[in-house]
């Protein structure tokens, strides 16, 4: 491994933070870390050079895989790992398609931290296993990785008006149509999403839709 290897740890939690960088610097010879506590110290810090990004999802100024896409296009040979306790099979690959070369789970052992590590310096890459299962599931089932591919841009329209609070009269008013139209664009969202209701539709736009 490169005896100069530059790492930045970004996370609000410090306890996080020194916890990680202890581990890699025992795994790393000659490593430094550079630590960060939101997403405008993260800019700050990426003035200097850093070879690896150690990322949290839900950071101080930064919670969408817009920061991805910041970041890449200001750094595009910087590596940068999601570092998040936010379930994997939901979010790794929607992080890994805005420009992160992987994502790896918080409560992962620390042999697993090592082996990540070790995969993104000689591969350029990390793939866990639950992502891999994901991918090979979407492949086999032709599944769209983002389940709102399957809405209509009106559909679309009608989903995010629903997460903000507007009931059928307000939606109908809004986009000048019928509320009997209202409640079928509404059925034809959950049963294109597996659900049946609003709470789960925010879940599935808070994730989905930038």
């Amino acid at each position: 491994m490169s005896k100069d290897l530059r790492i930045l740890l970004v996370d609000d939690h410090s306890v996080v933070r020194h916890g990680v960088s202890v581990l890699l610097k025992k795994a790393f010879d000659g490593v430094t870390v550079t630590h960060a506590d939101s997403f405008e110290d993260l800019l700050t810090k990426l003035s200097e050079k850093q070879d690896l990004l150690f990322l949290d999802i839900n950071l101080p100024g930064g919670n969408s895989t817009k920061m991805v896409e910041e970041i890449r296009s200001k750094h595009p040979n910087l590596l940068i790992m999601m570092f998040s306790a936010y379930d994997e099979s939901r979010y790794a690959l929607r992080y890994i398609h805005a420009g992160a070369n992987g994502f790896l789970n918080k409560y992962s052992k620390d042999e697993e931290i090592i082996k990540a590590v070790k995969s993104l310096l000689e591969t350029g890459k990390y793939i866990s296993d639950v992502v891999k299962e994901i991918i090979l599931e979407n492949a086999l089932l032709k599944k769209p990785i983002n389940p709102l591919e399957k809405l209509s841009d009106r559909e679309i329209e009608v989903a995010e008006l629903l997460v903000n609070g507007d009931g059928n009269l307000e939606i109908s008013n809004k986009l000048n149509i019928q509320m009997s139209t209202v409640s079928t664009f509404k059925t034809r969202i959950f049963d294109k999403l597996g659900i049946n209701n609003i709470v789960k539709l925010i879940e599935i736009l808070k994730v989905y839709k930038n």
